[in-house]
């Protein structure tokens, strides 16, 4: 989760700790995805993961982030629909996938979404993903490096990976270690209060994440058992931090890698990020936006993940 202003702690990081850190339209409402898709629950690694295919081509699966599920991806999978077959799932316990108590680690997850694509008959793929998603597509590419085709990173860190460890010291990062019974029993009820902070801090302007979107999101996190997914999530970082250091003891990514930031959030710090686990990787910093880029600006987000997806291998 990154933030914008002094008092937001990604782009105090980046001028800090790495000497970097870079300062259109947004959308309104959660955009619907093309009627063409069709919506599957798919039997996956011991559990069930709800997910939303298309098209026909060269396979695209999309990883959502926290404080959203699958349907942040609408701009970009109507978009990569035209020519592509596009795959996105809402991850382990999240969205309208199946209530689970367990199995949130990156690398379990990373088989998650590796039996979908079995299930789907899917070989090479192109991954994208944000937020979570990243660390969960991270663990995909580097357990499957025949199989990822090329691989889209946007605006989060990933555990164990390039200044992991600076970004741990900060206080601001309160979200990673808060979760467990008591926490989940506080938040009950105040979903929407607690995402509200991600929503504003971690926006260049709070208003481009919309209300319409924010009672969708709420109302999913609200579901049983979605809280505790997502606390999971975080609860998992030290297990995939060693998991990922170890991943690359088999040497660096070597399919092409596009990393985006957001200019307020973690700008060029994404690159940074990858160009210590990957050999290729390009760079694009997304302006007039925060963390939430499909939300505050998608429209340059998308034309550069499709002229990246275009480029030959």
């Amino acid at each position: 989760m990154l933030l914008h202003a002094p008092r937001r702690f990604i782009f105090a990081f980046c001028l800090m700790i790495l000497t970097g850190g870079a300062a259109t339209g947004a959308r309104s409402a959660v955009p619907d995805f093309p009627a063409s898709f069709r919506v599957l629950d798919i039997s996956a690694n011991g559990t069930t993961i709800h997910v939303r295919v298309g098209g026909s081509g060269p396979a695209v699966v999309l990883l959502h982030g926290y404080g959203e599920t699958g349907d942040m991806w609408a701009p970009l999978a109507a978009d990569l629909v035209r020519d592509h077959t596009v795959i996105v799932p809402d991850l382990r316990g999240l969205g309208l996938s199946a209530q689970v108590a367990e199995g949130f680690t990156k690398a379990n997850q990373a088989k998650d979404v590796a039996a979908v694509l079995d299930s789907l008959g899917v070989g090479p793929v192109d991954v994208v993903a944000h937020d979570i998603g990243n660390m969960v597509a991270f663990a995909f590419a580097a357990a499957y490096r025949q199989r990822t085709t090329r691989l889209v990173m946007m605006d989060a860190p990933v555990p164990g990976i390039g200044p992991w460890e600076e970004i741990l010291k900060s206080p601001l990062l309160w979200h990673f270690r808060f979760g467990g019974a008591d926490m989940e029993r506080l938040v009950a009820g105040r979903e929407r209060i607690y995402l509200d902070r991600f929503w504003n801090d971690f926006s260049a302007d709070p208003a481009k994440f919309d209300e319409a979107s924010r009672q969708h999101y709420a109302a999913l996190y609200a579901r049983p058992g979605a809280m505790h997914a997502g606390f999971s999530n975080f609860a998992a970082f030290d297990q995939d931090a060693v998991d990922d250091r170890k991943d690359l003891e088999a040497g660096k990514l070597t399919m092409p890698v596009l990393a985006i930031g957001g200019a307020a959030s973690f700008g060029s710090t994404m690159a940074v990020v990858m160009r210590a686990a990957a050999t290729n990787v390009q760079e694009l910093v997304i302006p007039a936006s925060g963390h939430w880029i499909m939300e505050e600006n998608p429209a340059p987000a998308v034309s550069g993940i499709r002229a990246f997806i275009d480029q030959p291998v």
